[in-house]
Protein backbone atom coordinates (compact mmCIF):
# COMPACT_ATOMS: atom_id res chain seq x y z
CA UNK A 1 0.00 0.00 0.00
CA UNK A 2 1.39 3.34 -1.03
CA UNK A 3 1.92 6.03 1.68
CA UNK A 4 -0.91 8.26 0.41
CA UNK A 5 -3.52 5.47 0.59
CA UNK A 6 -2.21 4.44 4.00
CA UNK A 7 -2.50 8.01 5.23
CA UNK A 8 -6.05 8.34 3.88
CA UNK A 9 -7.06 5.06 5.55
CA UNK A 10 -5.57 6.20 8.86
CA UNK A 11 -7.44 9.52 8.59
CA UNK A 12 -10.70 7.70 7.87
CA UNK A 13 -10.24 5.45 10.92
CA UNK A 14 -9.45 8.46 13.10
CA UNK A 15 -12.55 10.25 11.82
CA UNK A 16 -14.73 7.23 12.65
CA UNK A 17 -13.26 7.02 16.17
CA UNK A 18 -13.82 10.75 16.64
CA UNK A 19 -17.44 10.47 15.52
CA UNK A 20 -18.03 7.56 17.89
CA UNK A 21 -16.43 9.46 20.75
CA UNK A 22 -18.54 12.52 19.99
CA UNK A 23 -21.70 10.38 19.87
CA UNK A 24 -20.87 8.75 23.21
CA UNK A 25 -20.24 12.10 24.91
CA UNK A 26 -23.49 13.51 23.48
CA UNK A 27 -25.43 10.48 24.75
CA UNK A 28 -23.87 10.83 28.21
CA UNK A 29 -24.73 14.52 28.25
CA UNK A 30 -28.31 13.77 27.27
CA UNK A 31 -28.58 11.17 30.03
CA UNK A 32 -27.39 13.72 32.61
CA UNK A 33 -29.83 16.36 31.32
CA UNK A 34 -32.73 13.88 31.35
CA UNK A 35 -31.75 12.76 34.85
CA UNK A 36 -31.82 16.34 36.15
CA UNK A 37 -35.17 17.00 34.45
CA UNK A 38 -36.57 13.77 35.89
CA UNK A 39 -35.46 14.72 39.40
CA UNK A 40 -37.02 18.18 39.09
CA UNK A 41 -40.25 16.75 37.66
CA UNK A 42 -40.51 14.03 40.32
CA UNK A 43 -39.90 16.37 43.27
CA UNK A 44 -42.19 19.03 41.78
CA UNK A 45 -45.03 16.55 41.27
CA UNK A 46 -44.69 15.34 44.87
CA UNK A 47 -44.15 18.82 46.26
CA UNK A 48 -47.36 20.34 44.88
CA UNK A 49 -49.55 17.41 45.94
CA UNK A 50 -50.16 18.98 49.34
CA UNK A 51 -51.81 21.95 47.60
CA UNK A 52 -53.87 19.79 45.27
CA UNK A 53 -55.17 16.50 46.62
CA UNK A 54 -54.70 17.53 50.27
CA UNK A 55 -56.15 21.05 49.78
CA UNK A 56 -53.28 22.81 51.49
CA UNK A 57 -52.88 26.58 51.32
CA UNK A 58 -49.79 28.16 49.74
CA UNK A 59 -50.33 31.28 51.84
CA UNK A 60 -50.48 29.25 55.04
CA UNK A 61 -47.33 27.38 54.05
CA UNK A 62 -45.27 30.58 53.87
CA UNK A 63 -46.94 32.63 56.60
CA UNK A 64 -48.25 30.33 59.36
CA UNK A 65 -46.14 28.94 62.22
CA UNK A 66 -48.00 25.73 63.10
CA UNK A 67 -46.59 22.57 61.52
CA UNK A 68 -48.78 19.50 62.04
CA UNK A 69 -49.83 18.04 58.65
CA UNK A 70 -51.81 15.22 60.30
CA UNK A 71 -54.28 17.74 61.74
CA UNK A 72 -56.58 20.22 59.99
CA UNK A 73 -57.79 23.74 60.65
CA UNK A 74 -61.40 24.97 60.68
CA UNK A 75 -61.40 25.00 56.85
CA UNK A 76 -60.30 21.34 56.68
CA UNK A 77 -56.83 22.28 55.45
CA UNK A 78 -53.69 20.62 56.84
CA UNK A 79 -51.61 22.66 59.26
CA UNK A 80 -48.47 23.18 57.17
CA UNK A 81 -47.09 26.48 58.43
CA UNK A 82 -43.42 26.25 57.42
CA UNK A 83 -42.42 29.79 58.39
CA UNK A 84 -40.33 28.71 61.45
CA UNK A 85 -38.25 26.34 59.30
CA UNK A 86 -37.82 28.93 56.55
CA UNK A 87 -36.76 31.61 59.01
CA UNK A 88 -34.41 29.17 60.77
CA UNK A 89 -32.76 28.10 57.49
CA UNK A 90 -32.19 31.65 56.31
CA UNK A 91 -31.06 32.81 59.76
CA UNK A 92 -28.30 30.21 60.20
CA UNK A 93 -27.25 30.61 56.55
CA UNK A 94 -26.96 34.39 56.58
CA UNK A 95 -25.34 34.57 60.02
CA UNK A 96 -22.75 31.91 59.16
CA UNK A 97 -21.88 33.65 55.88
CA UNK A 98 -21.61 37.05 57.57
CA UNK A 99 -19.16 35.59 60.10
CA UNK A 100 -17.22 33.44 57.64
CA UNK A 101 -16.72 35.95 54.82
CA UNK A 102 -14.27 38.33 56.61
CA UNK A 103 -12.12 35.41 57.81
CA UNK A 104 -12.17 33.75 54.39
CA UNK A 105 -11.32 37.00 52.60
CA UNK A 106 -8.50 37.76 55.02
CA UNK A 107 -7.04 34.28 54.53
CA UNK A 108 -7.34 34.59 50.74
CA UNK A 109 -5.58 37.98 50.73
CA UNK A 110 -2.81 36.60 52.90
CA UNK A 111 -2.34 33.56 50.66
CA UNK A 112 -2.32 35.53 47.39
CA UNK A 113 -1.08 39.05 48.12
CA UNK A 114 0.94 39.01 51.35
CA UNK A 115 2.67 35.68 51.78
CA UNK A 116 1.92 33.17 49.02
CA UNK A 117 4.68 30.76 50.12
CA UNK A 118 3.63 30.66 53.77
CA UNK A 119 -0.01 30.50 52.78
CA UNK A 120 0.58 27.56 50.49
CA UNK A 121 2.73 25.84 53.11
CA UNK A 122 0.53 26.31 56.19
CA UNK A 123 -2.97 27.56 55.31
CA UNK A 124 -3.61 25.37 52.27
CA UNK A 125 -3.22 22.07 54.21
CA UNK A 126 -5.48 23.41 56.97
CA UNK A 127 -8.18 24.34 54.46
CA UNK A 128 -7.95 20.94 52.78
CA UNK A 129 -8.21 19.27 56.19
CA UNK A 130 -11.36 21.23 57.06
CA UNK A 131 -12.95 20.22 53.76
CA UNK A 132 -12.33 16.53 54.42
CA UNK A 133 -13.93 16.41 57.89
CA UNK A 134 -17.37 14.69 57.82
CA UNK A 135 -20.45 16.68 58.80
CA UNK A 136 -21.21 14.42 61.76
CA UNK A 137 -17.82 15.28 63.28
CA UNK A 138 -18.60 19.00 63.01
CA UNK A 139 -21.96 18.35 64.61
CA UNK A 140 -20.44 16.34 67.45
CA UNK A 141 -17.82 19.02 68.14
CA UNK A 142 -20.58 21.63 68.11
CA UNK A 143 -22.60 19.50 70.53
CA UNK A 144 -19.68 19.08 72.94
CA UNK A 145 -17.95 22.46 72.64
CA UNK A 146 -20.16 25.14 71.04
CA UNK A 147 -23.50 24.36 72.71
CA UNK A 148 -22.09 24.50 76.30
CA UNK A 149 -20.20 27.69 75.43
CA UNK A 150 -23.33 29.36 74.06
CA UNK A 151 -25.23 28.22 77.15
CA UNK A 152 -22.69 29.89 79.44
CA UNK A 153 -22.53 33.12 77.43
CA UNK A 154 -26.12 33.62 76.25
CA UNK A 155 -28.06 31.42 78.66
CA UNK A 156 -30.82 29.00 77.79
CA UNK A 157 -30.13 25.47 76.66
CA UNK A 158 -27.32 26.47 74.28
CA UNK A 159 -29.16 24.94 71.33
CA UNK A 160 -30.26 27.43 68.71
CA UNK A 161 -29.44 29.55 65.71
CA UNK A 162 -26.17 30.84 67.17
CA UNK A 163 -24.80 27.34 67.75
CA UNK A 164 -25.88 26.22 64.28
CA UNK A 165 -24.34 29.31 62.68
CA UNK A 166 -21.00 28.77 64.41
CA UNK A 167 -20.88 25.17 63.21
CA UNK A 168 -21.74 26.22 59.67
CA UNK A 169 -19.17 29.02 59.87
CA UNK A 170 -16.38 26.46 60.22
CA UNK A 171 -17.90 24.21 57.56
CA UNK A 172 -18.24 26.85 54.82
CA UNK A 173 -15.02 28.70 55.64
CA UNK A 174 -12.82 26.43 53.43
CA UNK A 175 -15.26 26.74 50.50
CA UNK A 176 -15.35 30.53 50.52
CA UNK A 177 -11.60 30.75 51.16
CA UNK A 178 -10.52 28.45 48.31
CA UNK A 179 -12.87 30.09 45.79
CA UNK A 180 -11.77 33.58 46.90
CA UNK A 181 -8.15 32.54 46.41
CA UNK A 182 -8.96 31.47 42.85
CA UNK A 183 -10.77 34.78 42.24
CA UNK A 184 -7.81 36.85 43.45
CA UNK A 185 -5.31 34.76 41.49
CA UNK A 186 -7.37 35.37 38.34
CA UNK A 187 -6.78 39.14 38.57
CA UNK A 188 -4.08 39.96 35.96
CA UNK A 189 -0.68 40.81 37.37
CA UNK A 190 -0.42 43.98 35.30
CA UNK A 191 -3.31 45.44 37.31
CA UNK A 192 -1.10 45.32 40.38
CA UNK A 193 1.96 46.57 38.54
CA UNK A 194 0.08 49.53 37.05
CA UNK A 195 -1.32 50.51 40.45
CA UNK A 196 2.08 50.33 42.14
CA UNK A 197 3.66 52.28 39.28
CA UNK A 198 1.17 55.10 39.86
CA UNK A 199 2.33 55.40 43.47
CA UNK A 200 -0.29 53.35 45.29
CA UNK A 201 0.77 51.43 48.37
CA UNK A 202 0.53 47.67 48.57
CA UNK A 203 -2.63 47.83 50.68
CA UNK A 204 -4.23 50.43 48.40
CA UNK A 205 -3.50 48.18 45.43
CA UNK A 206 -5.05 45.21 47.20
CA UNK A 207 -8.10 47.09 48.46
CA UNK A 208 -8.91 49.36 45.51
CA UNK A 209 -7.67 47.29 42.57
CA UNK A 210 -7.37 43.58 43.30
CA UNK A 211 -10.48 43.20 45.45
CA UNK A 212 -12.61 45.25 43.08
CA UNK A 213 -11.40 43.34 40.04
CA UNK A 214 -12.01 40.03 41.80
CA UNK A 215 -15.36 41.09 43.30
CA UNK A 216 -17.54 38.92 40.98
CA UNK A 217 -15.49 35.84 41.85
CA UNK A 218 -15.58 36.66 45.56
CA UNK A 219 -19.34 37.16 45.43
CA UNK A 220 -19.63 33.82 43.67
CA UNK A 221 -17.68 32.25 46.53
CA UNK A 222 -20.01 33.83 49.08
CA UNK A 223 -23.17 32.66 47.27
CA UNK A 224 -21.66 29.18 46.89
CA UNK A 225 -21.00 29.17 50.63
CA UNK A 226 -24.62 30.19 51.25
CA UNK A 227 -25.80 27.33 49.05
CA UNK A 228 -23.61 24.93 50.99
CA UNK A 229 -24.90 26.22 54.33
CA UNK A 230 -28.56 26.25 53.29
CA UNK A 231 -28.50 22.58 52.34
CA UNK A 232 -26.54 21.29 55.36
CA UNK A 233 -28.60 18.90 57.47
CA UNK A 234 -26.85 16.65 59.99
CA UNK A 235 -24.43 19.07 61.65
CA UNK A 236 -27.08 21.76 62.10
CA UNK A 237 -29.66 19.25 63.27
CA UNK A 238 -27.38 18.21 66.14
CA UNK A 239 -26.99 21.72 67.59
CA UNK A 240 -30.02 23.84 66.64
CA UNK A 241 -32.57 22.25 68.99
CA UNK A 242 -35.10 21.10 66.36
CA UNK A 243 -38.03 23.00 67.88
CA UNK A 244 -40.67 24.06 65.34
CA UNK A 245 -41.00 27.51 66.87
CA UNK A 246 -40.37 31.02 65.61
CA UNK A 247 -36.95 31.95 67.02
CA UNK A 248 -37.12 34.87 69.46
CA UNK A 249 -33.35 35.30 69.74
CA UNK A 250 -30.14 33.68 68.55
CA UNK A 251 -29.95 31.40 71.58
CA UNK A 252 -33.50 30.04 71.40
CA UNK A 253 -34.06 26.55 69.93
CA UNK A 254 -35.17 26.56 66.32
CA UNK A 255 -35.14 24.29 63.29
CA UNK A 256 -34.42 24.28 59.57
CA UNK A 257 -35.96 22.78 56.47
CA UNK A 258 -33.28 20.11 56.23
CA UNK A 259 -33.60 19.17 59.91
CA UNK A 260 -37.34 18.51 59.60
CA UNK A 261 -36.77 16.46 56.46
CA UNK A 262 -34.05 14.25 57.92
CA UNK A 263 -35.97 13.64 61.16
CA UNK A 264 -39.40 12.88 59.68
CA UNK A 265 -39.00 11.52 56.16
CA UNK A 266 -38.45 7.97 57.44
CA UNK A 267 -41.46 8.12 59.75
CA UNK A 268 -44.16 8.86 57.18
CA UNK A 269 -46.00 6.71 54.66
CA UNK A 270 -45.67 7.56 50.98
CA UNK A 271 -48.72 9.38 49.67
CA UNK A 272 -50.04 10.57 53.03
CA UNK A 273 -50.55 14.22 53.86
CA UNK A 274 -47.56 14.26 56.20
CA UNK A 275 -45.32 12.75 53.52
CA UNK A 276 -46.59 15.19 50.87
CA UNK A 277 -45.82 18.08 53.21
CA UNK A 278 -42.22 16.91 53.52
CA UNK A 279 -41.96 16.71 49.74
CA UNK A 280 -43.07 20.35 49.64
CA UNK A 281 -40.15 21.23 51.92
CA UNK A 282 -37.85 19.29 49.58
CA UNK A 283 -39.22 21.21 46.60
CA UNK A 284 -38.54 24.49 48.40
CA UNK A 285 -34.96 23.41 49.07
CA UNK A 286 -34.55 22.44 45.42
CA UNK A 287 -35.86 25.82 44.25
CA UNK A 288 -33.53 27.66 46.62
CA UNK A 289 -30.60 25.63 45.30
CA UNK A 290 -31.66 26.54 41.76
CA UNK A 291 -31.83 30.24 42.68
CA UNK A 292 -28.37 30.10 44.25
CA UNK A 293 -26.97 28.47 41.10
CA UNK A 294 -28.58 31.07 38.86
CA UNK A 295 -27.02 33.84 40.93
CA UNK A 296 -23.61 32.12 40.74
CA UNK A 297 -23.87 31.81 36.95
CA UNK A 298 -24.90 35.46 36.66
CA UNK A 299 -21.98 36.65 38.79
CA UNK A 300 -19.53 34.44 36.90
CA UNK A 301 -20.79 35.77 33.55
CA UNK A 302 -20.57 39.32 34.84
CA UNK A 303 -16.97 38.70 35.85
CA UNK A 304 -16.13 37.33 32.40
CA UNK A 305 -17.57 40.43 30.72
CA UNK A 306 -15.24 42.62 32.77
Amino acid sequence: MDPIAKSLKSTSVSAKIERRGKLITQLCTMVIVLLVIAIFAFIASKGVAIFGQDHGSVLDFFTKTTWNPDKQDAYHRPLIGALPMIVGSFAVTLLSVIVATPFALAAAIFMVEISPKSGKKFLQPVIELLVGIPSVVYGFIGLVVIVPSVQKIAGGSGFGILAGSLVLFVMILPTITSMSVDALKAVPRYYREASLALGATRWQTTYKVVLRAGAPGIMTAVIFGMSRAFGEALAVQMVIGNAILMPTNLASPATTLTSILTMNVGNTIMGTTANNALWTLALLLLLMSLIFNIIIKYLAKRGELK
